[in-house]
């Protein structure tokens, strides 16, 4: 994922939602997920209230993303767009065996070094 800036803690002000996925891959259709992932990134980054996004995934499948949202009703507005339930919809279907959200409000960061 490219398309969003990269961030620090300073980047995510206080008071920031954030939207925490984890998810586990499975084996199916890789061209098909990173399409759909970097659609992702872009629609997010487009969306109304987006601060930042960054992702990781390991070897094993197992990835996280956390989306930075500029208040709950921007997040909630994300969820709703039509094109990411639609992908979101992909994802159940196809591309993950299992995976958790959780939202979260931002109360303060720090960043090393």
């Amino acid at each position: 994922m490219s398309s969003a800036p990269s961030l620090n803690s300073q980047d995510i002000p206080p008071g920031s939602i954030a939207v925490i996925f984890t998810a586990q891959r499975t084996d199916k259709d890789e061209a098909g997920y990173q399409s759909a992932a970097q659609r992702m990134e872009e629609l997010a980054v487009a969306q109304p209230g987006f601060v930042a996004v960054e992702s990781v995934r390991g070897e094993d499948g197992l990835g996280i993303t956390v989306s930075y949202w500029k208040s709950d009703a921007d997040a909630k507005a994300w969820r709703d767009n039509a094109e990411h339930a639609a992908i979101r919809e992909q994802g159940r279907a196809r591309w993950y065996s299992t995976y958790t959200l959780y939202v979260a409000r931002v109360e303060r960061g720090y960043q090393w070094p």
